[in-house]
């Protein structure tokens, strides 16, 4: 693979995945249950970025889109979503949500809007993240699909 094609979350590479969120103060406790969820960008056999949509109902949940802090600004976070939006239009999702802390500017760019919690679906409202993953300080934003 070349490097920064986008492809599958390698199930072996579940360390590499934790060590990069971990890195970059994002959630690690339920990397396990959504390995199968994530895609990726290598440089050689290490990961360099990497990001998921957690399937909820007929929703998505975009998180943990993060790219190692020596290759930003290379277009690797929006390809990275950018690919998963277009998985979840596939899948025949209808509606995308996200909860951030320090990237909603860059999300606002990618056509995401901000939302209240109060307006999520509540099958997206009880998954880990909202429920006890991310703060409630976390803006949320919503891209219909």
């Amino acid at each position: 693979m070349s490097t920064g094609e986008i492809v599958e979350l390698r199930h072996a590479d579940l360390a590499q995945l934790e060590a990069l969120l971990c890195a970059n103060h994002l959630p690690t406790e339920d990397c396990a249950e959504q390995v199968r969820n994530f895609c990726a960008s290598y440089e050689g056999d290490k990961l360099i970025a990497a990001g998921a949509i957690e399937p909820v109902a007929h929703y998505g949940l975009l998180r943990s889109v993060v790219v190692r802090e020596d290759r930003r600004a290379r277009g690797l976070a929006r390809r990275i979503t950018l690919h998963l939006l277009d998985r979840a239009r596939e899948e025949g999702r209808v509606a995308i949500y996200l909860l951030t802390e320090t990237a909603q500017t860059y999300f606002a760019g990618l056509g995401f809007v901000p939302i209240a919690r109060a307006d999520v679906p509540k099958a997206v409202c009880l998954t880990r993240q909202f429920v006890s993953l991310c703060p409630d300080s976390a803006s949320c934003m919503c891209l219909p699909l």
